[in-house]
């Protein structure tokens, strides 16, 4: 017994000894040599500088008065990843890191109350309150810390009111509208859906004679669904759609203050995630309604944003908090998201990492431009290797993007969304017994999740492996990657036989 706790004691020496060696550094010594902020212009125009050059931007890369700048640009707040690993559980000393960190922040603050304003409780990450370019830069110095980044920078907000143009529904993927569909823009399928005219073109109603999607849960994270549309809703099983359950969440906070609490709700108050919950699943009905890829598939809603850029604190929050909530539930084999950014955002990257360790297949769109992110590649999260990046093309094409998609290396899968008439695909409005239509990577990302959904339905012991090689090789280009469209097209009824 002695022995146990001297070793314990030795290791908590060391690793208090090695804590006490990084703060040596006394706040005086220090050297500043730029005490003034940037302007919030200035950032934006030095992150766009860095993408049109075909380069992603990073806070990681950025020197310590840039980083500190962006964090007093936004409200002060940091957000601080930290240990070998993303994940809490895998870190044992987890907590004497956090108060390791506190601690640096206290003494170069000179102050003791109101640092912490979270501390995530599956993820190494923390948000903080940071006012002095000194605690950034010895934080900075800390061996311990994976990133320390602006955890309220609002960089579409600012592009918006630099450019001079007022906050729409086009740059933020919202729109309440309701259209009558085109008659050659769909076919009907009993017992009185309309099927979309792409499901033709990746044989998606051919596929249906082998799987519709039963037994699998798919979890969306975006802007919740609308609580006007019964068939997402009381009628989620009308017509040939059975024994399934969607479930709607909110993990959002609607303020514009980092320190408010309180989610306001699963119901969709954009119109942007009513249409990807249609696209993906909406049922086979009897309303002459338009059907979903997986119409036999249950669903769970996160309300993580309130529109599909990323942008603040409580949307980012939001976010990571979906992702490692759709981790943690056993049932979700997939998950996809028609949300991002144009750099990366370190909670939300370790957020996808926790849920891509539980096994999860996670679909992320490549990207689809508002007026002032013509320039960008593919989009944050869809960059990185846990996710598949999904772009939309047009009509009988798989390598022709659509006017507003973006494509790159990333892209993993192309789906058709685009008509030579300009017509994309028909959905359920947010409005119920209405219709409407919906385009860009956004679709295309939840079409394919739903696709994803037929396969694993189709081979419930499969992997997230086996499942994802089926589709590649189903795909237009397989077994090699197109530079700019990844594996391609997917003809879903191959994928299922």
């Amino acid at each position: 017994m002695k022995t146990k706790v001297f070793c314990m004691l030795v290791a908590f020496l060391a690793f208090t000894s090695c804590s006490q060696d990084e703060l040596q550094t006394n706040p005086a010594e220090i050297q500043i040599t730029q005490t003034d902020p940037l302007t919030a212009k200035q950032i934006n125009e030095k992150i766009n500088e860095t993408i049109k050059t075909g380069k992603r931007f990073s806070w990681k890369e950025s020197s310590d008065h840039f980083v500190w700048s962006g964090i007093f640009q936004g409200n002060k707040l940091a957000s601080i990843g930290f240990g070998n690993s993303f994940d809490r559980s895998e870190t044992p000393d987890s907590k004497e890191i956090e108060n390791m960190i506190l601690q640096t922040i206290e003494k170069y603050e000179g102050k003791k109350d109101r640092i912490l304003l979270s501390s995530d409780e599956f993820l190494n990450q923390i948000d903080v309150v940071l006012e002095k370019q000194e605690t950034v830069i010895a934080l900075r110095k800390l061996k311990q810390i994976r990133y320390l980044e602006p955890a309220d920078y609002r960089y579409f907000e600012n592009e918006n009111k630099f450019s001079g143009a007022a906050k729409s529904s086009s740059s933020s993927g919202c729109g309440y509208e309701s259209l009558a569909l085109n008659a050659a823009d769909y076919t009907t399928v009993t017992p009185n859906a309309k099927a979309p005219w792409s499901f033709a073109k990746h044989n998606i109603t051919n596929a249906w004679s082998y799987s519709t999607g039963a037994g699998v849960t798919i979890g969306l994270i975006d802007s919740g669904v609308s609580s006007n549309q019964s068939l997402l809703g009381s009628s989620f099983n009308n017509g040939n759609s059975s024994g399934r359950t969607i479930s709607k969440n909110g993990v959002y906070v609607d303020s514009v203050w980092p320190w408010s609490t309180g989610f306001d709700g699963s119901d969709d108050k954009c119109g942007h995630g009513t249409s990807m919950a249609s696209a993906m699943a909406a049922p086979r009905n009897n309303q002459g309604q338009p059907v979903g890829v997986a119409y036999n598939a249950n669903l769970i809603s996160y309300r993580a944003a309130s529109n599909v850029v990323l942008d603040g604190y409580h949307e980012q929050n939001g976010v990571k908090t979906a992702f490692t909530n759709l981790g943690n539930t056993a049932s979700v084999k997939i998950i996809s998201m028609s949300m991002g950014h144009v750099f990366s955002v370190g909670k939300i990257e370790d957020g996808v990492k926790y849920a891509y360790s539980k096994g999860k297949l996670i679909f992320c769109a490549g990207g689809t431009s508002t007026s002032f992110t013509t320039f960008v590649g593919v989009i944050f999260p869809a960059w990185m290797p846990e996710t598949q990046a999904v772009t939309g093309v047009k009509e009988n094409t798989s390598n022709q993007k659509c006017d507003v998609c973006h494509s790159g290396e990333e892209i993993d899968f192309t789906y058709q969304m685009e008509r030579a008439s300009g017509s994309n695909i028909p959905v359920l409005s947010y409005y119920n017994g209405q219709t409407d239509y919906v385009g860009g990577s956004s679709v295309a990302t939840a079409s394919s999740a739903g696709i994803a959904a037929l396969v694993w339905s189709k081979n419930p012991s499969w992997t997230r492996d086996q499942v994802l090689n089926r589709m590649r090789q189903s795909a237009t280009y397989y077994p090699a990657k197109n530079a700019d469209y990844g594996y391609g097209n997917i003809n879903v009824l191959q994928a299922v036989q």
